[in-house]
């Protein structure tokens, strides 16, 4: 039996694919309500047996931008909702209400408004903040050449050739680089040098809260994927791809991994506001794995986020996603048995029309995992025009080798969580790390590629993209796709096949990514 309550990150513990790195997700998860700073607070006219119902949280997208104030700050009122967080640049808030018809009621007293979702059936995390300045010209990026004490333990490195790349270009300290996950371990020797505590925040409950305290991760996911983007090279463990840049926590996903709406929109709207130039995302927004839009609710929630990302992009953001552990053909799915995966599921047939967020989402630089003989990973989704390049993510079945003895990627872990880690390891100084494979381990690496090429100067993130894509080096589908076929699709049972040539297929998009060549090394 292959569990699969991965939804939140995107990272394989054990050889079940996509087993949560927290194990089993609670039955239910009450989203916080804690008011937006500066939001005028709207009292609740919910009748006593509305506020009988729990409340929970709502996204609000409105036809066009625009605050939710005036007018449609009463009809929310009027509607049984208060205000959380208001996101005026994409027409979009985060609305708190007890009222089991507030969507049909907002509607109903604003025609403004074109739809309204609850999120607590939704998976997906966000404190609402002034902008921060806009980065200005990067600091020129310097060496880092060599390794730390576990280095020869990184195989996903030498793979991609990134430690001959950092020899020409580690980074530049001006570029920040923004870890949407479970948060991340803020006094993690091996990160902590290049944290950006201004920059960070917690998304989870609807409006960011900077307070160190609330950003600190409480899964492990976060501080692992964070330690492949920019581990610091500093002597101690492992060396990050952009060891020189600086690192954001943007925590969307809570301790049991699940990610809601209104996070996701808070932190895509938080990087862009605050001079965050790539960001990784190695999760999907929960709890529907694929977001239908025949179903009112999963289309608002997918342009919800579209719009939030969009955004990020428009104000120069790199966005980055893992492609997901389903062993499934994003361009071409069938059944959605996952979804929702906070609850019960309950299986459906999908097609192309559905679509995984953020790996989905136009203008994402999408990545699948490669192990250490340079296959697809077993559980790595795959997808012709869905996928962009490929990245080690590891394989613990198909492809252990001298090099990678377990399959799997190392990286940062939290000392408090060890007795979460099937894989730990110790550096001489005590610093703590973990063995994992997944499409998450996979993302970082290409977001820290991004990360080098923003320091060398190139900031337009089609730019960032096109320069990741065009040096990668192209991989042919495998000639016997026969070792595959133990794997199927978790969701339907479809065999798994690669279409396309090199250079161009949905097992690996233009090929795995090759850092040197990326940084005109």
């Amino acid at each position: 039996m292959r569990s699969r309550t991965f939804a939140r990150p995107l990272a394989c513990t054990g050889l079940a694919v996509g087993l949560s790195v927290a194990g089993a997700v609670p039955a239910a998860l009450a989203a916080g309500t804690s008011p937006a700073a500066g939001a005028a607070s709207a009292a609740t006219t919910a009748s006593a047996a509305q506020q009988a119902q729990a409340v929970q949280n709502y996204l609000v997208l409105y036809r066009s931008g625009g605050k939710a104030a005036g007018t449609s700050l009463s009809a929310i009122a009027s509607a049984g909702g208060t205000l959380v967080g208001d996101y005026a640049a994409i027409g979009v808030a985060v609305v708190s209400s007890a009222a089991s018809d507030f969507p049909a009621r907002l509607r109903a007293a604003d025609p403004s408004v074109d739809a309204a979702a609850g999120t607590s059936a939704f998976g997906v995390a966000l404190q609402t903040d002034a902008a921060g300045a806009a980065p200005g010209p990067a600091a020129p990026p310097a060496p880092a050449p060599g390794g730390d004490s576990l280095s020869a333990l990184q195989w996903d490195m030498d793979q991609i050739q990134a430690p001959e790349a950092r020899e020409v270009n580690g980074g530049s300290p001006s570029v920040v680089v923004g870890d949407i996950d479970t948060g991340l371990d803020w006094s993690h020797p091996d990160l902590a040098p290049n944290v950006d505590f201004s920059r960070s925040a917690s998304c989870v409950g609807g409006v960011a809260d900077t307070a160190p305290s609330t950003w600190m991760d409480d899964n492990g996911h976060g501080t692992h994927t964070a330690g492949t983007l920019a581990a610091a090279k500093n002597g101690i463990g492992i060396v990050g791809m952009a060891p020189n840049v600086k690192l954001a926590g943007i925590k969307a996903g809570n301790a049991a991994g699940l990610f809601y709406p209104e996070a996701i929109v808070c932190a895509f709207m938080w990087a862009a506001d605050h001079g965050i130039q790539v960001t990784n995302n190695s999760y999907f927004a929960d709890p529907w794995l694929f977001n239908c839009k025949n179903d009112p609710g999963q289309r608002a929630i997918w342009e919800a986020e579209r719009r939030a990302i969009r955004y990020a992009q428009q104000q120069g953001v790199t966005v980055v996603a893992a492609a997901d552990n389903q062993s499934d053909d994003l361009a071409h799915p069938t059944q959605d048995a996952t979804s929702p995966d906070d609850t019960t599921p309950v299986t459906r047939d999908i097609t192309n029309a559905c679509a995984v967020v953020p790996a989905e989402v136009p203008g994402v630089v999408t990545v699948s995992a490669t192990g250490n003989l340079g296959l697809k990973s077993f559980f790595s989704n795959y997808g012709v025009g869905v996928v962009g390049v490929a990245a080690p993510g590891g394989d613990s079945i198909l492809q252990r080798t001298a090099a990678a003895p377990n399959g799997r990627v190392l990286s940062t872990w939290p000392k408090d969580l060890m007795g979460s880690c099937l894989r730990p390891v110790v550096d001489a100084s005590g610093a703590t790390y973990c063995y994992l494979q997944g499409t998450s381990m996979a993302s970082p690496h290409v977001a820290g590629l991004a990360a080098l090429i923003v320091s060398s100067g190139v900031t337009n993130p089609g730019t960032v993209a096109a320069r990741i894509a065009n040096s990668a080096d192209p991989i042919a589908c495998p000639a016997d796709m026969s070792v595959y076929a133990p794997f199927p699709a978790i969701d339907g049972g479809a065999p798994q096949v690669c279409q396309g040539g090199a250079g161009a297929n949905g097992f690996y998009g233009k090929g795995q990514v090759n850092a040197l060549r990326a940084i005109g090394g």
